[in-house]
């Protein structure tokens, strides 16, 4: 029997689909590229490059593990 997903793991993967979202609406509504327009270029880069991923760990930094049953045989392996 397979492992339940971890609550980490779909915390982070609840936040990544957001985040795209979030994105690709900014995108569609804001395609002149106002909403970063005061940052220079090479700054608007870095930040639709790194914000994503910076809130997908943070999502799964703050989620709390699963509680694993300890007579759960793949938590033995761990």
């Amino acid at each position: 029997m397979a492992a339940p997903v971890e609550t980490k793991v779909k915390a982070s993967s609840v936040t990544a689909v957001l985040v795209g979202l979030v994105v690709a609406v900014l995108n569609d509504v804001e395609a002149d590229a106002s909403l970063l327009g005061p940052l220079p270029a090479w700054l608007q880069g870095l930040v639709l490059a790194l914000a994503p991923g910076a809130l997908v760990f943070l999502a799964g930094y703050r989620t709390r593990h699963t509680p694993r049953d300890v007579a759960d045989p793949l938590a033995k392996n761990a």
